[in-house]
């Protein structure tokens, strides 16, 4: 879900923002995510990879992880070596630029890393070549680690730091903006002052092994412990140079797992989340009051494989949150402010799920899990009309706990140059919050309010890959989702149907070149004609893509070299999940993406 270009957030099968957990290292990660427009925030710069975890998971993760968890991994040195490297972006519609310099150091059983990084985008343009002011934003970054790796204990510490500046993006797109240069970064309009500081710890500890007789051997087991600091200043600038919104948030995360090998066929874990969380308004408008809260969560996890052909898995999880408000002042309007109040959520949750192989061409996985979250601070106590949204919103503290109940079937089929899998889902919930406009008005602005009902997401994916010969290869995909509440409709920002094809061929070579490749794509977006009820229908539309790379060998040091065109017709279109359709203002128009990227060993294992 997006607000222009640089404010976004994950989205799995109809379910974003509190529903869906971040992990950064390891660690929940937040964001004050609460908030439709506030983006995820995190750079791509150093990050090794990203792991998806589709379906209730809040089991093993804690509350807020009913739709799933988006792990975020970062990259690691590579063994025994020293490395420096460059990376460097262009972007042709916002004449934006991403670089970051990397130097990571590895020897023996201990490493350390640090990185930096600048970006910068000016205002994008859509498939009209319109300018849609405001849409720039910056970003500042540094990375650092260090760690060791012993027999019985390993320890990885990161450092994340970020300041990022994004523009307001108003519903005139006109008045209030700046009138500067299409290629202007400066921030003198509207616009968000995001601040991260970011500390995470994880030990792991590898205890004692032993042996229980000649047909149990217990292969000893793992005791992992995952401490953090989080600190997220938020700051609103609504023209002129003036602060008037400034929430600070501190998080200390901790999570304690214990993984054992009973059998050699048999896994148990035991887990243990805390979260403490402090939010604190430093600026004279107030949209939701300073609090304390935190959160404790219990979980046990079992794996039994008794065959070759299948695994069964099972557990149980109990988790509660408290959440204690305090006298804030005025909440953004003269007589509006809430009177402190405390509540207590305590919720269950379970999970079963087999795996199951009848041969080395079939895969069939069977699982059903529960999730749960209790309402976040906004839900229960915003009062006042929010500058990002445009909507005066209020909260209610009498909300209950979500719960959700999600059943998963997956079906795999692969032969030696093609694979096609099935999969499908049925999400039920129970006390699901959303927020609804009224009839009220409050100076002109439209009151919005929280409300709970039962609701129902369903739907699936189809891929399928074949390999055409050892260079050609194709993938396509199909998903849908359909998301309805029990009496008033469909529910909001439900993606619609898509399909997606791509096509790469790719060639390994020897000489200079190492490597190139081709890959042109398409996607297909379906109309969606079941809007929520405060939400307006898309029309379907087809973006066809392109890219290309090679990898060149200069002085014995690979260079990447990448080519990138998103939007190649120019499509002008509305994406369902963007916000700024609400205000007539179209997706992104084509853009060229350049990147280059150049690793250099400075020293091996050899040397």
């Amino acid at each position: 879900m997006t607000t222009g270009i640089a404010i976004s957030k994950p989205v799995i099968r109809g379910l974003y923002g509190s529903r869906v957990l971040v992990l950064l290292s390891g660690l929940r990660f937040d964001n004050q995510q609460w908030q439709d427009e506030h983006g995820l925030g995190l750079s791509q710069i150093g990050i090794d990879r990203v792991e998806l975890i589709k379906g209730p998971a809040s089991l093993l993760y804690g509350t807020d992880a009913m739709g799933g968890v988006v792990s975020v991994i970062e990259r690691t040195p590579v063994y025994d070596q020293d490395q420096l490297d460059f990376n460097t972006r262009f972007y042709s519609n916002t004449k934006g630029t991403l670089t970051d310099v990397g130097y990571t150091h590895h020897k023996h059983n201990r490493w350390w890393r640090l990185r930096g990084g600048y970006e910068s985008h000016a205002d994008y343009k859509d498939g009209d070549g319109n300018t849609i002011k405001n849409s720039r934003n910056t970003g500042y970054y540094l990375k650092a680690g260090a760690g060791f790796d012993h027999p019985f204990w390993s320890m990885h510490n990161s450092y994340n730091f970020s300041y990022n500046q994004y523009g307001f993006i108003l519903d005139s797109n006109k008045q209030g903006l700046p009138q500067d240069g299409e290629n202007s970064r400066a921030m003198t309009g509207p616009h968000h002052n995001v601040l991260l500081h970011i500390f995470g710890s994880e030990n792991y500890f590898y205890l004692h092994r032993s042996r229980a007789d000649s047909s149990d051997l217990i292969t000893g087991s793992v005791l992992k412990l995952n401490l953090g600091l989080q600190s997220n200043s938020r700051a609103e600038d609504e023209g002129g140079g003036e602060i008037s919104l400034n929430m600070h948030l501190v998080t200390l995360p901790e999570q304690l797992k214990w993984e054992k090998n009973i059998r050699r066929n048999m896994a148990l874990v035991l887990c243990q989340q805390f979260t403490y969380t402090v939010n604190t308004n430093l600026g004279k408008r107030i949209l939701v009051p300073d609090a304390r809260m935190h959160e404790e969560n219990l979980s046990t996890f079992l794996h039994w494989s008794p065959s070759h052909i299948l695994i069964v898995e099972a557990g149980a999880g109990f988790s509660n949150k408290n959440i204690q408000t305090y006298r804030s002042g005025s909440l953004n309007a003269p007589g509006k402010e809430i009177q402190p109040f405390g509540v207590a959520r305590a919720t269950g949750n379970a999970m079963a799920g087999l795996c199951l192989q009848p041969s080395s061409y079939w895969f069939f996985k069977l699982n059903a899990a529960t999730g749960t979250r209790a309402p976040n601070l906004a839900e229960l106590a915003s009062e006042g009309l929010h500058e990002g949204s445009y909507r005066y919103e209020v909260g209610n503290p009498q909300l209950k706990a979500e719960q959700n109940l999600n059943i998963d079937v997956n079906l795999v089929y692969t032969r030696d140059h093609f694979s096609v899998s099935a999969s499908g889902f049925y999400n039920r919930f129970f006390n699901y919050i959303y927020l609804a406009p009224t009839d009220e008005q409050y100076y002109g602005f439209q009151v919005y309010r929280y409300f709970q009902q039962n609701a129902r997401l369903y739907g699936g994916e189809l891929e399928a890959r074949y390999r055409f010969t050892p260079c050609l290869s194709l993938e396509e995909s199909f998903c849908l989702v359909q998301g309805l509440t029990d009496h008033t409709g469909y529910l909001p920002f439900i993606a619609p149907a898509k399909n997606v094809l791509d096509i790469r061929y790719e060639k390994k070579r020897s000489g200079r070149i190492n490597y190139w490749y081709l890959a042109p794509g398409m996607e297909y977006n379906l109309a969606q004609d079941h809007p929520a009820l405060f939400e307006t229908t898309t029309p379907d539309y087809l973006l066809v893509h392109f890219s290309a790379g090679l990898v060149v060998n200069l002085g014995g040091h690979p260079v990447q070299l990448d080519l990138t065109c998103r939007n190649l017709l120019n499509k002008t279109y509305y994406d369902h999940l963007s916000r700024l359709k609400y205000y007539g203002l179209h997706n992104q128009g084509i853009n060229v993406i350049f990147s280059a990227s150049m690793p250099l060993n400075l020293r091996n294992k050899n040397n």
